[in-house]
């Protein structure tokens, strides 16, 4: 409802000056045409965050100076932190960095937008640039013609560039024949009323536009032409500062709470900057004038002279901040703490990552992961474990000694609560990703976690029927069925205490082959050994009839709940590196090969039995 209000008065406003001042429609037409160039500009640059960037941000955001350095470069290059602020945040929704990393990056976007304002001032207002911008407009619109996504991208960038430049001449020109006609300069407010009031116009001026260096351009070509004086453009640079904050806000909106967090950091680094700035006002321009005059910059170039301002307190602003990084964070955590959700609901699975296959694979693989940690205390929770036991170095043994009559647990309410809705969400989710430009293995990727987590359904539905059974004998009075139950246990509690240990392990390059092979043949050789104690319990009539049923059905869906669990392994915790992925499922052992390792193990058992009794 406000935007359409807000938008609805910026329409009428326009109207009216365009009926007032033909001249507005020159320096409208150049904003709009800036803008329309810096989208495009995103747009072909989106066209390489297919791997590339996300390779390269994995790689530099491992430290302050390095997040910082990665912001700075990134932003100078693309001449847009409202995409670097945008790709930061989905980035950090989707846990591929940490808050901290976050926040050095936009810290180090605020300081690449000024290398803008140094090009604009120094290069932009000194030579014909619309001649530059036709040929690069030629060959956009030809690229963006071509079918190559790559091709694409550099169009669109080529473009962008063009109605870039083509947008900034017209602003010029547009000041310039503004200047015959009527003289702004005479809304000129000196002080800090006119400090305070240009920096309140410059913060609505980026709000509307949605972009600081939109607004800087326009500044710096109206201060060419001598429209606003040097003071006022030095407050509508500190307000486009802090308006620029906006487009980080709106990117976190349908973001998780992660991304909510360093939106608001960047909101208070922006402001406390923008009021250190104006606090400071004074000694900044001096400070200004000293530095001109070390870099031979002329007293009256003032467009330059702003550039060097906008880029002394933005600087000024990030030695002031970067001491008090970790407990900004710290302070935006506790403010916006994480949700504790009654249901399960998606903590990765952000819109952003959509058209970015590598980060949306990373954004399913998170999910699923998320949604093997409530897997997880499903399945303890069924067989009477808590996962804090299962997870910690007490013996299986001990824990299932220690526990003479079943946890009482609701696995229908868990499943519903936990599981469902959340796996609902990852499958609509894996269904809206745009694969035009995935890979074979990124197609891989996704398959087999969405298998990883059919298999957590088919494992839940198997414990579930597992539960009933259990819940009721292991408070029976036959000691023998409570062993019987308490054995199968024991082999699926050993089974989640290994894979409890998997996921613990740091080594993103370990192999888990060895562990889930051993277990492999520990599953088929427990079978094994209950058909023939259920064979002697039934002869020896120690248990009844109905009992043996259900332990053998039990026994299947025992079965069922081990093998996949052991899928669900494979799949998450594979190694990071993709060869080694390969051999490992090269050496998988087929059901003959296991066989035949159970029959090795029982004679290495059975040659053990009689040395000892030799």
């Amino acid at each position: 409802m406000y935007r359409r209000i807000i938008l609805l008065t910026v329409f009428l406003v326009l109207s009216y000056g365009f009926w007032i001042s033909p001249n507005l429609k020159q320096i409208s037409a150049g904003v709009a045409i800036f803008l329309f160039g810096m989208l495009a500009l995103e747009e072909g640059f989106r066209a390489f965050t297919g791997g590339l960037l996300e390779k390269i941000l994995k790689k530099t955001t491992t430290g302050l100076w390095k997040s910082m350095s990665f912001g700075v470069v990134t932003t100078t290059l693309m001449q847009s932190s409202s995409l670097v602020s945008v790709i930061t945040i989905s980035f950090l929704s989707a846990g591929l960095i940490s808050l901290a990393s976050g926040i050095g990056i936009i810290f180090g976007a605020n300081l690449g937008t000024t290398t803008g304002a140094w090009l604009v001032a120094g290069f932009g207002l000194k030579v014909d640039i619309a001649a530059y911008a036709m040929p690069m407009l030629v060959f956009g619109v030809i690229l963006i013609l071509q079918k190559s996504k790559h091709l694409k991208g550099v169009g669109y960038i080529l473009a962008g560039l063009g109605f870039l430049f083509l947008g900034i001449h017209y602003m010029k020109e547009g000041f310039e024949l503004f200047r015959e006609n009527i003289d702004l300069t005479a809304y000129a407010m000196t002080g800090l009323k006119g400090l305070l009031l240009y920096t309140l116009i410059g913060i609505a001026a980026t709000v509307i536009m949605q972009s600081s260096h939109a607004t800087l351009v326009l500044i710096i070509t109206a201060l060419a032409s001598q429209q606003i004086t040097y003071d006022n453009a030095l407050a509508l640079a500190i307000g486009s500062n802090i308006g620029t904050t906006i487009t980080a806000i709106i990117g976190a909106i349908s973001a998780g709470v992660n991304g909510k967090r360093l939106a608001a950091a960047h909101l208070v680094f922006n402001v406390i900057t923008g009021l250190v700035a104006i606090a400071l006002i004074s000694q900044l321009m001096l400070s200004v004038d000293w530095l001109s005059e070390r870099l031979k910059i002329a007293a009256d170039n003032y467009t330059l002279k702003l550039a060097v301002f906008h880029t002394l307190f933005n600087l000024l602003g990030v030695i002031l901040m970067v001491p008090f990084i970790g407990r900004l964070g710290d302070a935006i955590t506790k403010l916006l703490p994480d949700k504790a959700y009654a249901v399960a609901e998606p903590m990765y699975l952000k819109d952003s990552a959509l058209d970015i296959p590598e980060l949306a694979v990373e954004a399913v693989h998170k999910e699923i992961l998320n949604l093997g940690d409530y897997f997880f205390g499903i399945i303890c929770h069924g067989l009477s474990f808590r996962v804090k036991d299962i997870r910690s170095n007490t013996p299986i043994q001990e824990v299932i000694d220690s526990f003479e009559k079943p946890i009482p647990v609701n696995l229908d309410e868990e499943y519903t609560n936990k599981i469902k809705g959340l796996y609902v969400e990852i499958v609509n989710y894996i269904g809206r990703i745009n694969n035009e430009n995935m890979s074979a293995a990124q197609s891989n990727e996704i398959f087999e976690l969405r298998s990883a987590g059919r298999s957590m359904l088919a494992a839940i539905k198997s414990t579930k029927h597992l539960h009933k059974n259990l819940s009721r004998y292991l408070s029976d009075p036959n000691p023998y069925v409570r062993a019987e139950y308490n054995k199968i246990r024991y082999r699926l509690g050993t089974i989640l205490r290994s894979l409890a240990e998997i996921q613990e392990d740091p080594d993103e390059l370990r192999t888990v082959l060895p562990t889930i092979e051993a277990m492999r043949v520990d599953i088929m050789q427990a079978d094994q050994r209950f058909v023939s104690d259920m064979n002697q319990l039934i002869r020896e009539r120690k248990i009844t009839g109905a009992m043996a049923t259900s332990l053998m059905n039990d026994n299947n869906y025992t079965n069922n709940i081990a093998n996949q669990l052991l899928e669900i392994a494979t799949i998450l915790f594979k190694s990071a590196d993709a060869d080694m992925h390969e051999v490992e499922q090269s050496l998988m052992l087929d059901e003959q090969e296991t066989a035949d390792a159970i029959a090795a193990r029982k004679i290495k058992e059975q040659e053990s039995v009689t040395h000892e009794s030799q």
